[in-house]
């Protein structure tokens, strides 16, 4: 078994390769240069691509590729705009809730 992290590895994998790649394809790749039997690799699956999605080295696009962040600019990347607008990230019932606390500590 590899001594690296299976994140470093689809590092390095992604790095050699110069492009996003399909998910499926990139992890093929990790679990067999990490030496996994299928048994393991179908049981690391999942715990690979939270592992992804939590290291900021990658980004998840489109039709579920992977590739670096780092080549990717703000400028490219391409948000939803109806995702913003019914996102609000700010509750406006804290407010009261912080009053309620302030005078229960008194």
């Amino acid at each position: 078994m590899s001594s690296k992290s299976l994140t470093d590895i689809a590092f390095e994998r992604l790095t050699k390769k110069k492009k996003e790649i399909p998910f499926q394809k990139l992890w093929q790749e990790v679990s067999v240069e990490a030496n996994f039997p299928e048994a393991v690799a179908k049981r690391k699956v999942a715990s690979f691509y939270n592992a992804l999605m939590m290291d900021s080295r990658f980004i998840s696009l489109e039709s579920n590729t992977w590739d670096l962040r780092e080549r990717h600019s703000l400028e490219s990347l391409q948000i939803d705009p109806d995702l913003l607008d019914s996102y609000d990230d700010y509750d406006e019932d804290y407010d009261d809730y912080e009053e309620e606390v302030a005078t229960d500590d008194e």
